[in-house]
């Protein structure tokens, strides 16, 4: 199978399951325990978190300093953070193509009458900072907390966090960002962007699923929303799973270690990927093309085919990519994404998406490009194929 859905998840680097591995056969593992085999989990445990901090920016180690929460993944550090960070009677402002564990709890807030405000996108794909900066002059009685990500899950294009960061330094407000998608592929520094938190998932740069994290900027306080235990201050309860928190760990220090070659390498496999199919197939749109994009991300929208006819045809040929994001895909709604960005329905009804990887090599993408025409030829309307 050739593995085009990168941005779903990714595979595991060999050496990060090897690390596991090891932790898992070492004896029982859990950090609360005062024992020597519960002192040893926790040793391994604050080592992980204190590598993963250095390496996103933030001194975890340091006291009042930043603090890390270990999730189970993205979705729930983001739901934590949501809820946990903004006052109830505080507005919410979220960009409108922000990931569904974003959105979904800003619906729920906006049906029980509280107030949220949405930051629209241009035609690229870009949230629009004026707007957010016009909602933050509007008096608030308490400080909004806004949400926007640095990357988006379907097109890859990249945020202004840095700016919208400075926009709510400037009117008191907190930013939470979902960086799920740009960690681990995008150089991250957590202090420098002064948001109040920050979110990551370890199986979206070749980690482990199950394990993501909250990182919380000094002095930031956080309302637990489940009871039942002291880990993690009482922020998110329950014995924390030190492999994979390892894990991470090692898997986050190969990214960032590697990241100088892997970038221009995976995006040098995306721009052929793109440059080929669009010089053999008339009509095809590259979402978000004009705007800095993650390196291995590329959404194409097909004319006149279906998307999920074309889903189904490549991956009987072999080929593995997505209709959207991974956590919406099992839904037949058009992208909210590509709509929030204006694309007509026609194409958007087309719309594929390609995630590349380190693991990605040419002779894959030639083959997938070969495979993505003869699939596309095959289910346009006969009369606009080429005689």
């Amino acid at each position: 199978m050739i593995y085009l859905d990168n941005n779903a998840t990714t595979q595991m680097d060999p050496a990060v399951a090897e690390t596991m591995q090891q932790v898992w056969l070492s004896g029982p593992m859990n950090p609360s325990s005062q024992h020597a085999s519960g002192r040893a989990a926790r040793a391994r445990l604050d080592q992980a978190a204190a590598e993963i901090g250095e390496l996103l920016g933030a001194d975890v180690q340091q006291p009042g300093g930043p603090q890390l929460i270990f999730t189970s993944g993205g979705t729930e550090a983001n739901n934590l953070a949501i809820d946990g960070l903004a006052d109830h009677d505080a507005a919410l402002i979220v960009s409108e193509i922000e990931h569904p564990s974003v959105l979904e709890v800003a619906r729920r807030w906006q049906a029980a009458g509280r107030e949220v405000h949405w930051i629209p996108v241009d035609r690229q794909g870009v949230a629009d900072l004026r707007v957010l900066e016009q909602q933050l002059r509007e008096p608030h009685a308490k400080p909004p907390l806004v949400c926007l990500m640095t990357a988006n899950n379907e097109t890859g294009v990249l945020q202004p966090v840095a700016a919208a960061a400075e926009l709510c330094r400037r009117f008191d407000a907190l930013l939470h960002v979902d960086a799920t998608q740009s960690v681990g592929k995008c150089p991250t520094d957590f202090a420098a962007l002064n948001a109040a938190s920050m979110v990551f998932a370890a199986h979206k740069f070749h980690g482990p699923v199950g394990i993501g994290g909250l990182l919380l900027a000094p002095g930031v306080q956080l309302t637990a929303q489940w009871q039942g235990g002291a880990q993690q201050l009482g922020m998110r309860p329950g014995t924390e799973a030190v492999p994979l928190a390892v894990g991470a760990a090692v898997a986050l220090r190969i990214a960032c270690q590697s990241m100088a070659t892997t970038t221009p390498a995976i995006a040098g496999l995306r721009d052929l990927l793109e440059t080929q199919l669009t010089e053999r197939l008339d009509g095809l749109v590259i979402h978000g093309r004009d705007a800095p994009r993650l390196p291995g991300t590329s959404c194409i929208g097909f004319p006149d085919v279906d998307r999920q006819s074309m889903l189904i045809s490549l991956d009987m040929a072999g080929l593995a990519c997505s209709s959207g994001s991974a956590c919406a895909s099992g839904s037949s709604e058009p992208s909210y994404v590509l709509q929030a960005m204006q694309v007509p329905a026609a194409t958007i009804d087309g719309s594929l998406r390609f995630g590349l990887s380190k693991f990605s090599t040419e002779p894959e993408i030639f083959r997938a490009i070969e495979l993505i025409s003869l699939a596309y030829n095959r289910l346009r309307p006969h009369e606009d194929v080429e005689k």
